[in-house]
């Protein structure tokens, strides 16, 4: 079922997409920038020192107040703006997405057999109010062989995944356990959104 109230997805990732339909809301795309081929998110640099739950939570506030503003520049109907960011951590270092496949190696190597942090915050703007939530989870992986790694690697799933992975994809055999929430490894925590687009009146189940 699709809810006659929507909202606006400030995100060009096909799993938060995949995931607001799961749960029966109504979205329509919107970019933050004209020209898509240059991107539609804002700046993802981490700040000297910042620690990583403030730097996600930085983030996706940036990104649903640049999408509200967007909808107004644009004078569209003000519907809610939903953003977020993801980011793997482990060991206080934030991995965000991989520049190649090298990289990705790199980082996947760097998990392999350990538990890391996977940190979404999620952000809600309408009508200048910005509200957010973040999920924590825990994601243990086996240990894993250079083999494994450049096989993966290969797909070229890593290269448009924080921390080089998708949870929901082929990297599903590296996992050993997780402890939190599934879907906001996958980039969009369907608990915590549904209680945020309640408080906007956007109502789930």
């Amino acid at each position: 079922m699709i809810l006659d109230k929507k909202i606006y997805l400030a995100s060009r990732s096909p799993r938060r997409r995949e995931l607001l339909a799961q749960i029966g809301v109504g979205f329509e795309l919107l970019l933050l920038r004209d020209d898509p081929s240059r991107g539609n998110d804002l700046d993802e640099s981490p700040l000297p020192g910042e620690n990583p739950h403030d730097y996600v939570l930085r983030v996706s506030h940036a990104k649903a107040e640049a999408g509200w503003q967007r909808v107004q520049q644009r004078r569209l109907p003000h519907f809610p703006v939903l953003a977020a960011d993801t980011a793997v951590v482990l060991n206080d270092r934030i991995m965000g997405k991989p520049a190649n496949r090298d990289e990705a190696m790199e980082m996947l190597l760097a998990l392999s057999g350990k538990r890391h942090e996977v940190l979404t915050a999620v952000a809600v703007a309408n009508a200048g109010r910005i509200e957010q939530k973040l999920s924590a989870t825990i994601v243990q992986f086996g240990k894993l062989t250079d083999h494994a790694v450049r096989r993966y690697a290969m797909t070229g799933e890593s290269l448009d995944k924080a921390g080089a992975y998708a949870i929901q994809g082929h990297a599903a055999a590296f996992i050993e356990k997780i402890e939190g929430s599934y879907s906001g490894v996958m980039g969009l925590p369907l608990y915590e959104t549904t209680e945020l687009l309640a408080g906007f009146g956007i109502e789930v189940l």
